[in-house]
């Protein structure tokens, strides 16, 4: 966004010039920003519009005929038997929930890699990183000493 000429981009102004006219440029500042946002606002009311749309629409359209068959719980075909209550074992979903985190956190290595590239933030970033991965070698080792990676 381009700054206004004669106005120092703290807002404060420079020295010798008129509070109104930087109180006049600093306005003129913030409508072009919240102007460049007004796109994706509409966008998200279009999108919201649009969603609310369909749901109403199908909800219009739809037969609505209730049997006891539609009401029954469907499995592949088959008449249920027994109970609907089933055992899963939690150590799947560790395991799912470990690779999000380490998958998230991941994610968080390349905008790293790419802010350590740029000239005077090399070290700082990279004692910053260090500090992350520690974090993430501490929560590896707990895990596999309370034995949730062990698979059996």
């Amino acid at each position: 966004m381009r700054q206004p000429t004669g106005v120092d981009p703290t807002g404060f102004g420079t020295a010798g010039s008129d509070p109104a006219a930087v109180i006049a440029s600093n306005q003129v500042a913030a409508a072009e920003y919240f102007q460049a946002y007004s796109v994706v606002g509409l966008l998200a009311v279009v999108g919201v519009l649009f969603v609310a749309f369909a749901f109403g629409a199908g909800r219009l359209l739809r037969p609505v005929v209730p049997t006891p068959e539609k009401l029954m719980t469907y499995e592949c075909g088959v008449d249920p038997v027994g109970e609907g209550w089933a055992h899963t074992q939690v150590r799947y979903y560790v395991y799912a929930f470990l690779y999000v985190i380490f998958a998230v956190d991941s994610i968080f290595l390349f905008p790293w890699a790419t802010v350590f590239a740029a000239d005077g933030y090399g070290a700082t970033t990279l004692v910053e990183m260090f500090i992350f991965l520690g974090f993430l070698t501490v929560g590896l080792l707990y895990a596999y000493k309370k034995g949730v990676l062990t698979w059996t």
